[in-house]
């Protein structure tokens, strides 16, 4: 099933942009006809005309009509498309109001799409009665407990925080009848996919899913696979669309700013493998350094390494035991990573064919891939040159600061730790109630709260950035590159006898 998806979605197709002619729907059965907002049934009419809405988007006229039909349907939407009202619309067309259960369930990867697309929900559903509630982790469960015994019909949540609410047998999903995926990429990077297994357990077999997501690499078309039933597919990406392409993008800074924004990007962007390119030998040997020295498995590549040496790096990130990779352009010719997901630019290239090469050793085999350049001021007009020559369309994005990178953080190591708790047995949940009165007074005083923040530093390294074998506290390992030093030493030891 997985390679028929996968088949399908790599063929690329083309159409007009959102706001032009309708895109293209590819499906098993019979293509269903665009809606426009006067074709909607009243109750959603006047729902829509309540939360200030003059027209629906494209992704609402095409998504709208499969789901209030009830066929599973996969989206490929970018941020800011309109799919909230796609998914939200057709929930409100099919829950019973009088039914006082659990009929919908909107999964999303963080607790501020959660709020957000809560926040919709509640203009939407404001003169209907309907009642829907918000959950996510990281915040008391008390409130939420009460809005689910208050008769939600509708529930948004993060796929840990409504697992935890299921195991607590104060949610049940007995009467759910569909099932929504939004921003599904970003709930993969998130690493939801143990909790979305154990989810589906409390699912009920009849239901109509839906998945909404900006790409859909393999992990997502996995997830699609096991979820959705012989899905639609619905392509709303762009004046061109490729689901199997490479995301090109850029930012801004100075040159003194590189080394934190490089950080900054891989915490936001959690690779799960990646090549840095830098243009000299030195660069390489600094960048690979700053990533070791923050945790970052990471190894180099250059002309001067020998081939044996080579090999052996190819294939510990080949074989994800090693997770970045700095290189100059000796590894963009004439290597073929599968599946590596990011490449990261630290230094923009000196010849512009060079960007094919470099960016080319992502986003193949019918993978999604990312390339991001960091770009000083004086680099922006070589780069727009290139991105015009190349004919690659290259995007601006904002540098992430230390606050962004915080909160992705946070929530990230949230769903580690509630996964990590809902894992433990009874025994040792009995066993760390001695800890509570300790874990209590440490939060208490600003001095003891760094002994907390150590800890949880500790087993985000170890459980996200870490190689294998790691343990928390351990210094990061030498990396594959460096580790034949032990056969130099016997062979200068052998040199000493004679």
């Amino acid at each position: 099933m997985i390679e028929k998806v996968q088949e399908q979605l790599e063929e690329p197709i083309s159409n007009e942009n959102e706001a032009g002619a309708a895109p293209v729907c590819e499906n098993q059965e019979e293509e269903i006809a665009e809606i426009g907002l006067e074709q909607l049934p009243e109750q959603l009419q006047a729902a829509v005309r309540n939360a200030g809405w003059d027209s629906l988007m494209p992704v609402q006229r095409r998504a709208i009509p499969y789901l209030m039909e009830g066929r599973d349907l996969m989206v490929q939407s970018r941020t800011g498309s309109g799919k909230t009202g796609a998914f939200l619309l057709p929930i409100m067309h099919r829950i019973n109001p009088a039914k006082k259960a659990v009929q919908a369930l909107v999964l999303v990867p963080t607790r501020e799409l959660a709020r957000q697309v809560g926040g919709e929900a509640d203009k939407l559903f404001a003169q209907s009665g309907l009642r829907s509630v918000v959950v996510y982790g990281g915040v008391a469960y008390g409130p939420q407990i009460r809005g689910l015994k208050q008769g939600a019909q509708l529930v948004v949540g993060t796929p840990g925080r409504i697992l935890d609410h299921l195991m607590r047998e104060v949610l049940s999903l007995r009467s759910l009848s569909m099932l929504v995926f939004d921003e599904a990429d970003r709930m993969m990077s998130m690493g939801f996919y143990p909790d979305m297994q154990r989810l589906r357990g409390f699912l009920p077999r009849r239901r109509i899913n839906s998945m909404f997501s900006a790409t859909y690499p393999p992990s997502v078309i996995s997830l699609a696979e096991t979820f959705l039933n012989n899905p639609e597919r619905l392509n709303l990406s762009g004046d061109t669309l490729h689901v199997v392409d490479t995301d090109h993008s850029y930012c801004v800074m100075s040159p003194m700013e590189k080394d934190r924004a490089l950080i900054r990007l891989i915490e936001m962007e959690n690779p799960e493998s990646a090549l840095i390119f830098c243009n000299t030998k030195a660069q390489v040997e600094y960048v690979s350094q700053i990533l070791q020295r923050f945790g970052y498995h990471a190894d180099l590549l250059t002309s001067d390494l020998s081939q044996k040496a080579r090999e052996r790096v190819l294939a510990s990130l080949r074989d994800k035991k090693l997770r970045f990779l700095v290189a100059t352009d000796v590894a963009a010719r004439g290597i073929d990573i599968h599946q590596l997901s990011h490449v990261f630019l630290y230094e923009f290239p000196e010849e512009i064919e060079s960007y094919i090469h470099r960016a080319g050793r992502t986003g193949r085999a019918g993978a999604v891939g990312t390339a991001i350049s960091l770009v000083g001021h004086a680099e922006e007009m070589k780069l727009k040159k290139a991105s015009e020559q190349l004919k690659v369309p290259m995007l601006s994005r904002e540098l992430p600061s230390d606050e962004d990178v915080e909160k992705i953080v946070s929530e990230r190591l949230t769903v580690m730790l509630e996964s990590e708790l809902r894992s433990r047995d009874q025994v040792q949940q009995e066993r760390m109630q001695r800890m509570i009165r300790l874990a209590r007074s440490l939060g208490e005083e600003d001095d003891e709260l760094q002994v907390i923040a150590m800890l949880l530093d500790d087993y985000y390294q170890k459980t996200l950035h870490a190689p294998p074998g790691w343990t928390a506290g351990d210094q990061p390992s030498k990396p594959p590159g460096q580790q034949p030093r032990p056969k130099k030493k016997r062979g200068r030891r052998r040199h000493r006898r004679r």
